[in-house]
């Protein structure tokens, strides 16, 4: 029988090795578009910014058309639908980033709007929605006086 010296540096090696492994196979482009491939659903990054006068929501939808893409406002609810075409068929990829599939964001605004003045703009594949604060809800300037 022989005896083997413990070494724990080697084992640091090990669980580190086996953690690299682990995350460039979870996280390899391929297996994320395997994973979106069968999802078919697409997370909608949305920007959204407040001013005094309204609420502004952008969302980058490259290569769709203004007609592809819906835009709904109701109960306080902003909701961007729309779906990203599937890659062309009949080809096998090498590398394949893009999602596609359809796409369903809603966002609750918490702050009272003039939703029949709300408007939606499509420009270079960026969605912008500008909703108008109501009037209540915007700030007040309260003047200073002196006696």
């Amino acid at each position: 029988m022989s005896i083997l010296r413990w070494d724990p540096i080697e084992d640091f090696y090990t669980i580190r090795r086996e953690m690299a492994r682990l995350m460039d196979e979870r996280l390899s482009p391929f297996r994320m578009t395997r994973f979106i491939r069968s999802e078919r659903t697409v997370q909608l990054p949305l920007d959204v910014y407040s001013t005094d006068e309204e609420i502004v929501v952008t969302a980058a939808v490259p290569g769709l058309n203004p007609e592809d893409v819906e835009v709904t406002m109701e109960d306080n609810v902003l909701t961007i639908r729309g779906e990203f075409r599937a890659p062309l068929e009949n080809v096998e990829y090498l590398v394949q980033e893009r999602p596609y599939g359809r796409f369903s964001r809603s966002l609750t605004i918490n702050v009272p709007v003039e939703a029949d003045r709300a408007e939606a703009k499509f420009d270079k594949g960026i969605l912008t929605v500008v909703l108008p604060k109501a009037e209540h809800a915007r700030p007040k300037v309260i003047q200073v006086k002196t006696e």
